[in-house]
């Protein structure tokens, strides 16, 4: 049995759909990597599309998809010890763990096999950090790192807890934080011509405002979840509560969201042939290759593995 199978690529390339058809042909389940999918209520505008893990009166399996409120902040660490909670069971129960999503971090993180400890809460450091600007705390997190992104500098509160973790980090033994990469892994890498990307991308999302993504939100907001924490979440739950809250008209909102899903697609592909450049081996596939024949192909290639 392979380590992992690891179905990835950009949003809207049918990477859901191929990995549902190769777990009822493996008779397998589907473990999520979809930082966003995580969360309940949020269905929608996240694209869970829970009706697609149903092929030919077959439900597949799923698993880190549903498991914790909107509102919460789910972080790396949480998903690392989740995901091996069910990776030690699917082993266990003779299932080959088949992960699918778009979330590279995640993805990544799993293969390499970073141990992550959680890190305490460190008042004393807070305390010495909180009267500092935001370019004063960046200029501290990169005494420890580089800053790949911006994501742990977009407020002061998470530039915080970035070097909070940092510090934690640095005065760990390192034989704690080694990572123990997966040895025999197949990573599937669904490769989408970009302009039918793009056109994909603009038929979803007007589908899904037909659906109600925009009632979908303003339900989140009524259960009493505050507008900067779905804001937090960004695309869909960004534009779409800036616009119910009054600050963008609803055309604006649909043009500014249309861009920026085009943004996240094109940087989810910069982060995979980023992966390949980190020594990941991704073998690409035709996203308009039927599906049929797309799952025969990464059956050749399980068996190839598995000799």
């Amino acid at each position: 049995m392979l380590d992992l199978i690891a179905i990835i690529g950009p949003t809207a390339s049918g990477k859901t759909t191929l990995a549902v058809a190769l777990a009822k042909r493996i008779g397998t389940e589907i473990i999520s990597a979809d930082s966003r999918q995580l969360y309940r209520g949020m269905d929608i505008g996240t694209g869970k599309d829970l009706a697609e893990y149903t092929i030919d009166g077959t439900t597949i399996p799923y698993h880190l998809i549903d498991i914790c409120p909107a509102g919460y902040r789910y972080n790396l660490f949480e998903y690392v010890r989740d995901f091996n909670i069910v990776y030690a069971d699917m082993m266990a129960r003779g299932k080959q763990p088949l992960l699918c999503g778009g979330t590279g971090l995640y993805v990544e993180t799993i293969l390499k096999g970073y141990s992550l400890p959680p890190v305490p809460e460190n008042s004393a450091l807070r305390q010495s950090l909180q009267d500092k600007s935001l370019d004063q705390l960046a200029e501290i997190l990169r005494g420890y790192k580089t800053l790949h992104n911006t994501t742990d500098i977009d407020t002061c509160k998470r530039a915080i807890r970035a070097i909070e973790i940092a510090e934690f980090y640095s005065r760990q033994e390192p034989e704690l934080l080694e990572p123990r990469p997966m040895k025999n892994p197949l990573i599937v890498g669904v490769n989408i011509d970009r302009e039918l990307r793009r056109a994909k991308i603009t038929r979803r999302l007007h589908q899904r405002l037909e659906e109600g993504m925009v009632e979908e939100v303003k339900q989140l907001l009524d259960s009493g979840i505050d507008p900067e924490s779905l804001i937090y979440y960004g695309l869909e739950y960004k534009f779409l509560t800036e616009y119910i809250i009054g600050r963008t008209t609803y055309n604006e909102m649909v043009e500014r969201l249309e861009i920026a899903i085009h943004q996240f697609a094109k940087r989810q592909m910069t982060w995979f042939r980023g992966m390949e450049r980190r020594g990941h081996t991704i073998r690409w596939i035709d996203a308009s290759m039927p599906t049929n024949e797309k799952v025969d192909i990464i059956e050749s290639w399980i068996k190839e593995h598995n000799q």
